[in-house]
């Protein structure tokens, strides 16, 4: 009669089956212990690395070339001189004249167009006695006196604009000068020495004292003279130099 499986087993593990499983008990350790000690020298490519890492790639150093090579030459130019524009003068401002050199001004541009006592007076605001029309009235000039046949001269530079006989003042000579300024020569004789048109200068001759004024006949001989401004008078006495 066959004894059963368990008992088999038993008696086999009291006989030489305890060294079999022995053996494959310290084969199982061996095997263990030597995958154990691989692991442990290779680390696993699989093993996450923990953080960031960054890597430096540090190219390699250039090659030198065995043949000599040549000095960089330069392409930057060289400086130029350069001459300088030389600065342009500032303009020089004239200082405006004074007074005395308006008033030195004002004699030397004009004279007087005889040499004479003034025997009628300038006066537009005041009523003077007029002696041939045995009245008062204004005068729009002086009257200068002067021998019939005396030099008549221009009492400043400008143009001969007319040259006329006036009903009342008789021969008489306009002459323009600048500023709209007109000179007025009345009580000349007929024959003048300008002609309308002619530029003149202070002193030129212009005639000669006459008695061709009637609204003046009364008076002893003279020169009758006026400035005028435009249709207003103005004062000889203001132009004319001290006499």
């Amino acid at each position: 009669m066959k004894e059963p499986w368990k008992d088999r087993i038993g008696d086999f593990m009291a006989g030489k089956g305890f060294y079999i499983v022995l053996f494959l008990c310290v084969a199982a350790i061996g095997i263990s212990g030597y995958y154990l000690l691989a692991n442990l020298d290779t680390p696993s490519q699989e093993l996450e690395v923990a953080g960031k890492v960054q890597v430096t790639v540090t190219p390699p150093p250039a090659e030198h070339s065995l043949s000599p090579q040549k000095p960089a030459v330069s392409t930057r130019p060289s400086p130029q001189s350069t001459a300088r524009p030389s600065a342009t003068p500032a303009p020089t401002r004239t200082p405006a004249p004074s007074a005395a050199q308006k008033e030195t001004e004002t004699s030397t541009a004009f004279v007087w167009p005889v040499e004479g006592e003034t025997i009628h007076p300038y006066s537009v605001e005041t009523l003077v006695y007029d002696q041939t029309m045995g009245d008062w009235r204004t005068h729009e000039g002086v009257d200068l006196a002067a021998p019939v046949g005396s030099t008549v001269c221009a009492t400043a530079a400008g143009t001969v604009v007319s040259v006329h006989l006036d009903d009342l003042m008789g021969t008489t000579v306009t002459v323009e000068h600048a500023d709209g300024l007109r000179s007025v020569y009345a009580n000349l004789a007929e024959e003048t020495a300008v002609t309308e048109g002619a530029t003149v200068q202070a002193g030129d001759p212009l005639g000669s004292v006459g008695e061709s004024a009637i609204a003046e006949s009364a008076l002893a001989p003279h020169l009758h003279f006026a400035l005028w401004q435009g249709d207003a008078p103005l004062d000889p006495g203001e132009y004319l130099p001290a006499s």
